[in-house]
């Protein structure tokens, strides 16, 4: 609809002009702390950013865009992260038909009886980052063995917070590092560059940053109390085993899901296949749990139908003699979503409004500028993938917007496509969950039950990747220069693919 549009009279805006709804953003969400505290994500920051895009949208008429088309691109920037909240909706639904098929418990179970709580904390980085590498994807990590991770966690004593930031840290290297991750393709496909070219190239930072991740965590683990946890464990063992029919055959449910991920279907169609198989494994196992949660009596058809549905749409809690377990053993199904995305929504309204008349693309310029060497040249480039993720609040446009961008200087400076591209992902990809508001942020959130500004400090692979993407720039490290003619001719070939 915005190609039929008429944008003759548009002006540029200047850079105060840009900055207008970025502050009253800021200030508004300073404001939601301040007064809502864990709060802010029941309805306060979803307003901020809704009143943020209004002052946009003011600016954008101003400037002689017509609203229609500021709409256009509204809609537009809505549609681009449809596929991220539908997702979502069908993680809610996993969650719950996993908890009423006894999953996530028994992976509790078997996990308390081999995970020590002093390597605890590095082994949950190790392990999201194995299932992650293998899946290539860091949403449905964290759906699915993250929240496991969390319960054991929870029952070993750790802070949930602390185990957030290892979960997500884990999470999001393998994402990172994966050959089947869109971002992972995505970043070498806006750079001009191959996959295996990039993840090679990717080593020479992601290394570093996960081995120092690794190495806090088993330090914070090596200093946890584990005093009374041991008393704690076989009772949390003991309950669970009471509650449900724990058994190896379980692990068929996560096991086809992530062989289903593998052959790369679709996130939709194998978040639904785990779903449902999830649900078919209750009506076999747990037929206990499929009467508690159906709440009534009748016959064990109509039970199983009532208990299926709930644990999708609603939110269940299974009890048991132990209340602290209790809210282990709690779901949130697809109703427990609907925050978050109407947080996605009004994230993307904002995002829409500050594109549509060239609002983040002149704060971008101006950063740009501030490039005079390789090492500021990758500051800058992280510097604008962190400020996409926070105001278009989209991983992906963080890696698109930029890579587009940058690419010109990048090859102007005689730099590989490889560095722009890892400059990408090292920003880009990893900073999007650290953003309450951005979809990863909002979703990670929703799924383990934690706010992003209490896990976010402890998610420190996320933290430390920019900075050391940075710090290889800044002192020279196998940064890779186009020689010859030959290969500047091949760049600039892929480039225009």
């Amino acid at each position: 609809m915005s190609e039929n549009i008429s944008l003759e009279g548009k002006r540029s805006p200047n850079l105060f002009l840009a900055l207008i709804p970025i502050i009253a953003l800021l200030l508004l969400l300073s404001l939601n702390v301040w007064f809502f505290g864990d709060e802010t994500l029941s309805g306060a920051n979803q307003i901020a950013l809704l009143l943020s895009a209004g002052i946009g949208s003011v600016i954008a008429v101003n400037l002689g865009y017509p609203w229609l088309y500021v709409r256009s691109r509204i809609v537009k920037s809505i549609s681009d992260a449809m596929p991220s909240m539908l997702i979502l909706l069908m993680i809610g639904a996993l969650a719950g038909t996993w908890m009423l098929s006894g999953v996530v418990p028994a992976m509790i179970y078997y996990g308390l009886q081999i995970l020590h709580p002093t390597f605890f904390l590095a082994a949950t980085v190790i392990i999201s980052s194995l299932v992650s590498l293998g899946t290539g994807s860091s949403w449905s990590t964290v759906a699915t063995i993250g929240v496991a991770l969390l319960g054991i966690g929870q029952t070993l004593g750790f802070n949930s917070a602390v185990v957030a930031g290892a979960i997500v840290s884990g999470a999001y290297f393998g994402d990172k590092m994966s050959p089947l991750s869109d971002t992972t393709n995505l970043a070498p496909a806006m750079a001009g560059t191959d996959l295996f070219t990039h993840i090679r190239y990717m080593v020479i930072t992601t290394t570093p940053s996960i081995l120092i991740t690794i190495l806090i965590f088993a330090v914070m683990g090596f200093y946890h109390d584990t005093l009374h946890v041991e008393t704690g464990i076989e009772s949390t063992r003991q309950v669970l085993r009471s509650t449900y029919n724990i058994s190896p055959i379980l692990f068929i449910v996560p096991v086809v899901l992530i062989t289903v991920i593998l052959l790369k279907t679709a996130p939709l169609p194998s978040l639904m296949i785990g779903t449902l198989l999830g649900g078919i494994f209750a009506v076999i196992f747990q037929p206990q749990i499929i009467a508690q949660v159906a709440g009534f009596e009748g016959n064990y058809l109509e039970l199983s139908y009532v208990a299926f549905m709930k644990s999708m749409f609603g939110s269940i809690s299974i009890s048991t003699s132990d209340a602290h377990i209790n809210e282990l053993l709690k779901t949130r199904g697809m109703g427990g979503m609907l925050n978050t995305i109407w947080l996605i929504l009004s994230a993307m309204v904002f995002g829409g409004v500050m594109d549509s008349c060239g609002l983040l693309s002149k704060i971008t310029s101006y950063i740009i500028r501030l490039a005079r060497n390789t090492a500021s040249l990758v500051a800058s480039t992280v510097a604008t993938c962190l400020f996409f993720n926070i105001t278009a609040s989209d991983q992906y446009l963080s890696i698109v917007v930029p890579g587009r961008m940058f690419a010109e200087t990048y090859r102007k400076r005689r730099l590989k496509p490889e560095v722009l591209s890892r400059a990408l992902e090292d920003s880009g990809t990893v900073t999007s969950v650290l953003i309450p508001w951005n979809t990863c942020g909002a979703t990670q959130s929703a799924v383990l039950g934690i706010p992003v500004i209490s896990f976010a400090p402890y998610a420190f692979f996320n933290i430390i990747s920019p900075f050391m993407s940075i710090f290889v720039a800044t002192i020279n490290y196998k940064i890779r220069k186009i020689d010859t003619p030959e290969e500047q001719e091949s760049i600039d070939n892929n480039q225009l693919q």
